[in-house]
């Protein structure tokens, strides 16, 4: 299957991959506002597959983000690892382009967003994954438009890559 290159425009999904939920956003075809659009849990995922790929074309999303958890220094870890196979697979189920995008700091952003609200523990555990991938959106739809170009990078760069990702690669191509 051959992927697409990322497009400069039409609807982006950002995901908030996590072991437990996973948070999805989605932006308007022109990029410019961006929106939660709910939170799935990976045992859902289990028993539904062809989630992505069916909210994918039911949304008309033609590219995805994933969250890169990296550590302050910019070093990788084992959740980083594990959100790169789980962007791979987006990309071959989907056939959608995935791009990786530094994701520090976005679930602290999701909460200090919902405080204001008042929600109730419960609550705020059931949306926050969903704010922090509205977060890593708005996030990648700024650099973008400061860089003037495709923020993130793709998912086969890697630590283990000679040339790896370099501090600049994180956040812009």
């Amino acid at each position: 299957m051959v992927i697409p290159s990322f497009p400069e425009s039409g609807r982006i999904a950002a995901i908030d991959y996590g072991t437990v939920r996973i948070g999805v956003a989605i932006c308007d075809p022109d990029r410019i506002l961006a929106s939660p659009f709910e939170v799935v849990t990976t045992s859902a995922l289990v028993k539904d597959p062809d989630y992505f790929a069916r909210m994918a074309k039911e949304n008309r999303v033609t590219a995805l983000i994933v969250g890169l958890p990296v550590h302050c220094d910019g070093g990788e870890s084992q959740k980083s690892a594990e959100a790169r196979e789980f962007a791979k697979s987006l990309r071959d189920q989907t056939g959608l382009p995935v791009r990786m995008f530094d994701e520090r700091f976005t679930t602290v952003a999701a909460q200090q967003r919902m405080r204001p609200g008042k929600y109730t523990r419960k609550r705020t555990k059931e949306r926050v994954d969903a704010i922090a991938a509205l977060v890593l959106l708005e996030s990648f739809l700024e650099a973008c438009r400061y860089h003037n170009g495709i923020a993130g990078h793709d998912v086969d760069v890697g630590p283990d890559d000679e040339t790896g990702p370099t501090k600049e690669q994180l956040n812009l191509e």
